[in-house]
């Protein structure tokens, strides 16, 4: 029920955040009118000249249907609200397009008209179709809010009732393999649960009497009761939903530089065009014919075809050049920004690490037979189904296969009998009087960030193994990549502050923030923010959630939890972290040859400009350099499909 109305209240607070940027979005409706007008077109320019008028109609509804809804709609309608939020009159190029198809029809050129049309609403359809505009998904996220539980009612007979009316003091049962249904303490029973929904952490937590649990998380395979401490809508996860959906209504969508140049560019041009009409016949002794003439000429030249489609080609060649390397971008927008980075920031489990624990290290006593000991450690273990288990089956092999009755006891281990000896794998802390060899080595890898378990043979230490998950491949160079161009390097993560520097120093990031929750990975993005500037978060897990979203670029790995992906910016795929660096030197190319672009576009129209004052120009030969910038843009931003 919970989950039902957070959900219904999420899509109608989304729909009212996102009305203004999707107003003009009508489904398949916009390509179709602009096929037809396309169609339109080629049918005029094929019919020959003998039919003009009937040419000249289906070039004017070729404008008309191609450019209905990028002109009309979403040029003129944009305008007047943007104009409206502003408080002064801000217009767009779709309006500068516009203006200039009417300015060569009324010359007669409809044509030419179509034709700018044309470009110009195919070149947005294009940019849109590469800034992914669709909006960010969180119902995955909302599938996995707890919605029942099991209160004990007074006379000690449970009753499944829904999370929502659960108040803080109700005592509920939770049995093996449930999820947790919200926020509380054990009050009996002990467990071990799988916490990874919120801290990320892959190895399950041991819990007993006193220790807090918290909502969405999966029981393991033990039955406990708790006392509920938090209302549904403070807990833990409540408050991942919370921030997700906050930090997405506040987050401004990188504008491109293209959209950042073009306000100016276009109230120049609407001031400059009518003053030349005006003023022409005064300066330069033009008759009134040639100056508005010239003028609707100069408005042709100066419109931004090339402009308009300096980062299509760009974009689209980038974005596609990373798809063939499995990095998914959502908008060249955030590509763009990605080039702009001061500081990134890592989650631990999953994204710089393996996301599983290995065993690292091992030591049993010289007084042992290590080859029997392992037999024995290895029918023990088959018989767990803990993640160490089956880290320390991959790493040892039984030479001999035997039988033991294994007994899997929370806070003890496992124990099991064979050949009249009791064997027992457990946590270091569950046992006394151990040997200070085997201390010493306890500690020593503890503080390198691993997780020790010690073999005991009746009850006496005679060996342990250490386990830990392992930098993945690439971590190393990538960390070593950003800090080398002068970037922040970060690491954040649930885990203790001892484990977090172990794994920091091995890969030499510049700072380390451990023992941190859900909430206050996006309160570290944002310290990151007034600190470096523009930041970036890498991240694969729900708890992960809020701060991919909060961050400027959102960084999801690719076998991570579909939350993470569904709100992060860039996807990179198979877990790969080479992927980033690739990624990162694709859009700082990407950003140089924008720029090459538009430089070349501005020129072409100073050019355009300039001839057309001079009277060295018409409107066909603007169009036909129009269209030559064009194409050299688009070439040019077609570099980028080659590798890097």
């Amino acid at each position: 029920m919970k989950a039902v109305q957070e959900k219904d209240a999420y899509k109608k607070h989304d729909h009212d955040e996102h009305d203004h940027s999707n107003e003009h979005e009508h489904g398949k409706a916009p390509i179709i009118f602009y096929f037809i007008g396309l169609a339109l077109f080629l049918i005029a320019t094929f019919l020959g000249n003998e039919n003009e008028v009937l040419i000249n109609i289906l070039f004017s509804l070729a404008s008309i249907t191609a450019g209905y809804y990028v002109v009309v709609l979403e040029g003129i309608g944009e305008t007047i609200e943007n104009t409206k939020i502003q408080k002064r009159f801000t217009p767009n190029s779709h309006v500068l397009m516009g203006l200039a198809t009417l300015g060569a029809s009324f010359l007669g050129n409809f044509g030419e008209g179509a034709l700018l049309i044309l470009i110009f609403s195919g070149a947005h359809f294009l940019e849109e179709y590469a800034e992914g505009r669709s909006r960010r998904e969180i119902t995955k996220l909302l599938e996995m809010t707890p919605t029942t539980a099991r209160r004990i009612m007074p006379d000690g007979n449970t009753e499944i009732v829904a999370v929502s009316i659960l108040k803080v003091g109700d005592r509920l049962q939770v049995l093996n393999g449930d999820q947790v249904p919200t926020d509380g303490m054990i009050l009996s029973g002990m467990t071990a649960i799988d916490e990874s929904s919120i801290n990320g952490e892959s190895i399950p937590k041991e819990k007993s009497k006193g220790d807090e649990v918290f909502g969405s998380t999966i029981n393991g395979t033990g039955t406990f009761t708790m006392q509920v401490t938090k209302e549904n809508k403070d807990t833990v996860f409540s408050k991942i939903l919370q921030l997700v959906s906050q930090n997405q209504s506040n987050q401004t969508r990188a504008a491109s530089i293209i959209q950042r140049l073009e306000p100016r560019y276009v109230n120049f041009v609407l001031m400059v065009i009518p003053l030349v009409m005006l003023l022409a016949p005064f300066l330069f002794g033009w008759t009134w014919s040639q100056s508005i003439y010239r003028g609707l000429v100069l408005l042709v030249a100066a419109s931004p075809c090339a402009l308009a489609a300096a980062t299509v080609s760009v974009t689209l060649s980038a974005t596609s050049n990373l798809a063939k390397r499995g990095v998914l971008s959502k908008g060249s927008s955030y590509l763009s920004q990605l080039a702009n980075i001061d500081a990134i920031a890592f989650d631990k489990t999953g994204t710089l690490t393996r996301g599983k624990p290995e065993v690292t290290n091992y030591y049993f006593s010289d007084s042992v037979n290590e080859e029997e000991i392992l037999d024995v450690i290895v029918a023990l273990e088959k018989e767990s189904n803990h993640p160490l288990a089956s880290a320390i089956l991959e790493k040892f092999e039984a030479k001999n296969t035997i039988a033991i009755e294994v007994t899997n006891q929370l806070g003890k281990g496992l124990t099991g009998d064979y050949q009249g000896k009791s064997y027992r794998i457990g946590k270091p802390t569950s046992f006394s009087g151990v040997e200070d060899i085997y201390e010493q080595r306890n500690v020593a890898w503890a503080s390198n960030g691993q997780t020790v378990v010690y073999v005991a043979e009746n009850e006496k230490v005679i060996g342990l193994i250490a386990l830990m998950d392992v930098p993945s491949e690439h971590a190393r160079t990538t960390i070593d990549y950003f800090r080398k161009l002068g970037i922040h390097t970060t690491l954040i993560t649930g885990d203790s502050e001892m484990t977090g520097k172990a794994v920091g120093e091995q890969l030499g990031v510049d700072e380390v923030i451990a023992n941190v929750m859900p909430e206050d990975k996006s309160r570290i993005i944002d310290e990151q923010k007034a600190k470096h500037g523009v930041v970036a978060m890498v991240g694969d897990g729900v708890n992960d959630a809020p701060a991919l979203v909060n961050a400027d670029i959102g960084i999801a790995m690719g076998e991570g939890t579909d939350v993470a992906i569904d709100v992060s910016d860039l996807v990179l795929m198979q877990n790969n972290l080479d992927r980033l660096v690739q990624s990162h030197r694709v859009s700082k190319k990407m950003n140089k040859v924008i720029w090459q672009n538009i430089y070349f576009s501005m020129a072409v129209v100073i050019l355009l400009v300039t001839v057309s004052l001079l009277g060295l120009t018409d409107i066909a030969i603007s169009v036909i350099v129009h269209e030559g910038s064009t194409i050299v843009v688009i070439l040019n931003g077609l570099r980028l499909l080659r590798s890097l």
